[in-house]
């Protein structure tokens, strides 16, 4: 008698190939983020540390100071200005397609008083949006974008 030939895989090495198949997958997903999602989430982690920096230093020298963004074609150059800190901090986006809008006024205001009010500022980059905020007393922070919406 001739010893029966194998023929095919066994179930354990067919699951053995999907696993590997199949954690490939997963860490090529992790590693292809939007790019446009990650920009802007620098820029908004960037600007949340201006602003607090300029709170700080409008609280420790008195001053008043303000955040404000740039008209377009504005000859003065840049995409926002902080007014009343000396040196003044960088008034460009890391990516220059990076719009913002300040809701209810055209400027926010730093201080110098401790309690400034509640403000919003709207970071926009292509079909991406990041909604920075404070209550007045706490930081500038990067809202959740499902807590962010009205």
């Amino acid at each position: 008698m001739r010893p029966a030939l194998r023929r095919g895989f066994t179930l354990v090495e067919l699951l053995l190939v999907l696993l590997i198949i199949a954690l490939a997958s997963g860490l090529v997903s992790l590693a292809l983020r939007d790019g446009d999602a990650v920009a802007l989430d620098r820029e908004a982690q960037r600007l949340a540390a201006l602003l607090e920096s300029g709170r700080a230093e409008a609280r420790a020298t008195g001053v008043a100071a303000r955040f404000e963004l740039v008209p377009e074609g504005d000859p003065g150059g840049g995409s926002f200005r902080f007014t009343g800190l000396a040196p003044a901090p960088p008034g460009q986006w890391l990516v220059a397609e990076v719009r913002a809008q300040i809701d209810r006024g055209n400027a926010l205001r730093l201080g110098p008083e401790p309690l400034i009010g509640a403000q919003r500022i709207t970071l926009r980059l292509k079909d991406q949006t990041r909604v920075l905020a404070t209550d007045g007393l706490a930081p500038f922070a990067v809202l959740d974008t499902e807590a962010a919406r009205p």
